[in-house]
């Protein structure tokens, strides 16, 4: 074999062996990254007014997948889920009312009742929403078993649970995790300890 064939396979073989380690890394991403992608957090832009100003337009949010395969959704989680009347859109609302509550919207006000509390309660939102703000309409609805109500935290600017009813459960794509854009609003978020006080 000549030297000029020698480095001609020399070349190839170097080649070969990039495109090798180059397709061994794709694979791998692969690997992690779509399990990750489609059945732990996946990635979700905020369109819209209707959660501000805790969350506001264009902002790039991670969902939790994987909590609401090992629990249910939790009052005052913020959730990401198909839209009832049209399963090709996705809506991000605060969960307010769970599976076997009594919610009424009142003065104002979100009234739960329930076994733990059946003569109801307000609940307390002032973690999250302004003192003067307040949720319109007048209106009472029984959840069922796999039914949440949800609401945007811009109240007069949201089309939600007060419009077109409750979101069901195999509906819902899991809980925000995390705000990764803009970098300086950057956030993890927990689950919240719902307060409640008694109705007048």
């Amino acid at each position: 074999m000549d030297e000029q064939s020698f480095e001609q396979r020399s070349f190839v073989w170097a080649i070969g062996s990039f495109f090798w380690e180059l397709l061994k890394a794709f694979l791998l991403a692969m690997v992690i990254i779509v399990p990750i992608r489609y059945f732990i957090g996946q990635p979700f832009f905020v369109r819209g007014a209707s959660m501000e100003p805790n969350f506001q337009n264009g902002e790039y949010l991670v969902i939790d997948q994987l909590s609401y395969r090992l629990s249910d959704p939790k009052r005052e989680d913020v959730v990401v889920f198909r839209y009832p009347l049209d399963e090709s859109q996705f809506f991000i609302k605060r969960i307010v009312g769970l599976p076997g509550d009594e919610v009424r919207v009142e003065n104002g006000q979100i009234i739960i009742v329930n076994a733990t509390y059946p003569n109801g309660v307000v609940l307390n939102e002032s973690q999250y929403l302004p003192a003067e703000l307040k949720t319109g309409g007048q209106l009472s609805v029984r959840l069922g078993a796999d039914q949440y109500f949800v609401l945007g935290d811009n109240r007069p600017a949201s089309s939600d649970s007060r419009s077109w009813g409750p979101a069901n459960r195999s509906e819902i794509v899991g809980r925000v995790w995390m705000r990764a854009w803009p970098f300086d609003r950057l956030q993890i978020f927990h689950s919240l300890q719902p307060s409640f006080v008694a109705a007048s």
